[in-house]
């Protein structure tokens, strides 16, 4: 997709973004987006531009970090709940409680109960959710095997996004096919009318991104929000104030202008 033209799609979306915020502020909705996927399958970007102008205060990502062992201990929905919303806010998982029906059963980091369990009462969870009137929407974002490596080389070859790459990545390289075989079998059990999954092809990650941001707002009933009239007062008139001198305080090194007059000194 042309940069140009996904950028000026993307300000759109992120606009209509902003609209749904205020709806789901002023109507006390709760709103609850899963994004899954395969490794590099693009998550992450999805989910950055998705809150890029949102408020941070209504629109928060939550990414569990590997449970403690107390929380090993837990029913395993019981800490996934603590992160739900309340009224009049919105919550995007990167990765979610499908955590134990991918990595945690592939990895074989649960028991076979444990993920026969799971199975068995996700599906029960998640009409709880939307009965008490959780907005529910489950993503999947798909890559091709080619795109994944590639995407994985560019980690590797690149210190900024060096972080995005463990060891438990590489291991989706050998094991494709035993993810395949998890996610088919998780769709079995899980792909409900009230809650179906939504694939996203994300091989182009521009597309994706606006496929996805698209679909989630043509998903949900929300509607522009009048909001009050705001208008800049006076200033008023200087009443003798003087500012410190700016040798008592410490300021930033003013790295822009070096950084400025070294580009114009090179070639």
């Amino acid at each position: 997709m042309p940069r140009s033209l996904y950028e000026k799609e993307m300000l759109r979306l992120q606009t209509e973004l902003v609209m749904l915020q205020e709806w789901v502020r002023a109507e006390g909705e709760r709103l609850v987006v899963i994004f899954e996927g395969r490794d590099a399958a693009g998550k992450g970007g999805a989910i950055k531009r998705v809150t890029a102008l949102l408020n941070p205060r209504v629109a928060r990502i939550a990414a569990l970090p590997v449970p403690t062992e107390r929380e090993r201990t837990q029913w395993y929905f019981q800490r996934y709940v603590a992160r739900l919303p309340a009224a009049g806010e919105i919550v995007l998982f990167d990765r979610s409680w499908y955590n134990r029906a991918g990595v945690e059963h592939v990895m074989g980091f649960c028991t076979q109960e444990e993920y026969e369990r799971f199975l068995h009462q996700c599906p029960v969870f998640e009409r709880m959710l939307i009965e008490d009137g959780v907005l529910l929407r489950k993503y999947w974002f798909s890559v091709s095997d080619a795109e994944q490596e590639r995407r994985f080389r560019q980690r590797l070859s690149d210190p900024a996004r060096r972080w995005k790459l463990s060891a438990m990545d590489l291991e989706s390289i050998t094991r494709w096919e035993a993810y395949s075989r998890a996610k088919d079998e998780m769709f079995v059990h899980t792909d409900l009318p009230e809650a179906p999954w939504f694939v996203v092809e994300s091989d182009d990650k521009r597309a994706a991104r606006i496929n996805m941001i698209a679909h989630l707002l043509s998903t949900v009933p929300y509607r522009e929000i009048r909001q009050p009239e705001l208008r800049l007062p006076p200033r008023p008139p200087p009443s003798g104030y003087e500012r410190p001198p700016k040798h008592l305080q410490t300021y930033v090194p003013d790295h822009a202008s070096a950084f400025l007059s070294s580009s114009r000194r090179t070639p």
